[in-house]
């Protein structure tokens, strides 16, 4: 069996599992590959893939706790971005491990190469520092240009969220580092990144003070934070990235352009409405503070409260693993594991809320609407095309 080289590895897909029996790191790997062969077709089947050296060796860290098996999945790769994330997709699906149920959740998948080049910058600037005579003035002041724009990131909050310069009234919001660099390297310094698709407590509390504008990608996960995002923040502007395309790899010049197309919350959610024919219940919505009046009368809909959605909030992240079902005084009615929601919900009676621990299915959603649930907190949503107050957390 080929093996991948450690030089080669341009992704870590990190995966977490929880298994409700005692297993061992020969069955977690078996189940990696039996449940997924079949499913992505013959060019992207792992064990081939492991054969010709484009997936490196499988680690598994777990440890047994009462009668559950817990731990941690890293699978290194040499394939492209849109393949790493099929393959990632593809582990989650795992639903049994032996005769055991199962919960597989990527956390992340890591750009090893992107570790690779900021040392290799961070080393080659103090390197240039110690070269003496024999340098090239022209190609010093260029890095010098350079580092003043990329070397401005800074650190906010507790969560450490990279940014540039915040005391401007206007501030821009991206999903990550590489956004934050690379608008800083086309001259705009008032950005912040929220690591990750979660909308960090330190930009929601920077968003009642500022003028935010939300700058994501062009893809479907781009339109899905701006979702999260207006459903926790006060919003002022959305500006999407050119179809297909990633913040990270603009040049200043569609950064710019991009920009002087930010619409509003409502315009934007108004748009998508019309481009996929259907009618979005986020338009007759009353953000609160994200969009201002209309010309029109708004129609009054019910919406939670701000302390009932910090409850519904608190309430998931308690119940790790589970997801529990609430009465509208969101007393418990039952707790159950993620993957028994669906016919929960259908056997429990009257249902105010579902707060769980994961990725609010399809399925699911469709379930609450039928059983007349008012609002779902989840880490992720397969859809938002639903009336059902969706809160994330």
């Amino acid at each position: 069996m080929a093996k991948i080289s450690p030089v080669s590895i341009k992704y870590m897909i990190h995966a977490s599992f929880r298994v409700e029996g005692a297993l061992e790191k020969p069955d977690i790997i078996g189940a990696i590959f039996g449940q997924t062969e079949g499913l992505l077709g013959s060019d992207l089947e792992m064990r081939e893939l492991q054969k010709e050296g484009k997936i490196g060796r499988i680690e598994v860290e777990l440890e047994r706790r009462d009668k559950g098996t817990s731990g941690i999945i890293k699978i290194p790769t040499a394939l492209d971005q849109s393949e790493t994330t099929l393959i990632a997709a593809a582990v989650e699906t795992i639903e049994k491990i032996g005769p055991c149920d199962a919960q597989v959740e990527v956390e992340k998948i890591e750009d090893v190469r992107g570790n690779k080049r900021d040392y290799i910058i961070e080393r080659a600037k103090k390197l240039m520092l110690e070269l003496s005579g024999g340098t090239d003035s022209r190609e010093i002041s260029k890095e010098i240009s350079e580092s003043r724009r990329t070397g401005a990131v800074k650190e906010y909050g507790d969560d450490k969220l990279p940014c540039g310069d915040l005391s401007d009234k206007e501030l821009i919001v991206v999903e990550g580092r590489a956004d934050v660099l690379n608008l800083l390297k086309a001259g705009v310094k008032n950005v912040i990144a929220m690591n990750g698709t979660k909308l960090p407590d330190s930009i929601r509390k920077l968003s009642e003070e500022k003028d935010v504008t939300l700058f994501v990608d062009g893809d479907r996960g781009g339109k899905l934070i701006v979702q999260n995002v207006i459903d926790n923040a006060r919003i002022k502007d959305i500006c999407v990235a050119p179809s297909g395309k990633e913040v990270e790899e603009l040049t200043g010049k569609e950064i710019l352009q991009a920009l002087r197309k930010k619409v509003s919350p409502r315009d934007f959610l108004a748009g998508r409405a019309s481009y996929s024919g259907k009618e979005n219940r986020y338009e007759k919505r009353d953000y609160e503070n994200n969009v201002g009046e209309s010309n029109g009368e708004e129609p009054k809909i019910e919406k939670l409260s701000s302390k009932m959605n910090e409850d519904l909030r608190k309430i998931a992240g308690e119940n790790e693993g589970k997801a529990v079902l609430l009465d509208d005084s969101l007393s418990k009615i039952k707790s159950v594991s993620v993957r028994s929601v669906v016919s929960a919900i259908k056997n429990a009676g009257k249902v105010f809320a579902v707060a769980m621990d994961g990725t609010a299915t399809k399925q699911m959603i469709g379930a609450a609407e039928e059983a007349g649930v008012k609002a779902i907190v989840a880490k992720n949503f397969s859809t938002t095309d639903t009336s059902i107050e969706l809160l994330s957390f």
